[in-house]
């Protein structure tokens, strides 16, 4: 008998206080700005960085010059939606083959509010350390804290 795979993911809503392109651009443009410093694989000295295209990477270029990917670019649909692949193994070393999934969507609740709909998907592919990835994620320490920063960022900035 097969086993039947399992959809393990992290999702999380929220409202952000800024217009949609607005929110859409921190997240993508501003990057750098709100992604907190502990969050590295490299050295703490980095500049996170999403490129803005399809096909493009997500990664921190080290203040030395050496880059560090995480993934990259699926779909790039401003202001409204982006998809990115997470492929950061369970010890957070790049796996190109990982291809966990990070979809944002961003849709104006009215022209002065954003519904931010974040999903990291496809956990399931860390195999017997997916339940443990899970609760990383999910935690305080993980997207939770991560997203709360970006929405303040967004916010700020509005201010």
């Amino acid at each position: 008998m097969n086993a039947v795979v399992q959809n393990i993911l992290v999702r999380k809503n929220f409202v952000v206080n800024a217009p949609v392109a607005h929110t859409f651009k921190t997240f993508t443009e501003h990057f750098n700005a709100w992604w907190p410093r502990s969050h590295h694989i490299g050295d703490q000295g980095f500049t996170a960085i999403i490129e803005p295209r399809a096909g493009g990477r997500w990664f921190e270029k080290l203040d030395d010059g050496r880059e560090c990917d995480w993934g990259s670019v699926v779909a790039w649909e401003p202001p409204s939606r982006l998809l990115l692949t997470w492929d950061l193994d369970s010890n957070f070393q790049y796996n190109p083959e990982l291809g966990t999934e990070v979809e944002v969507l961003f849709i104006a609740e009215t022209p002065e509010r954003t519904r931010v709909e974040f999903e990291h998907r496809k956990l399931e592919r860390y195999g017997d350390k997916a339940e443990a990835m899970r609760a990383t994620f999910d935690s305080q320490g993980g997207w939770t804290g991560i997203l709360a920063e970006f929405a303040k960022a967004a916010e700020a900035e509005r201010a």
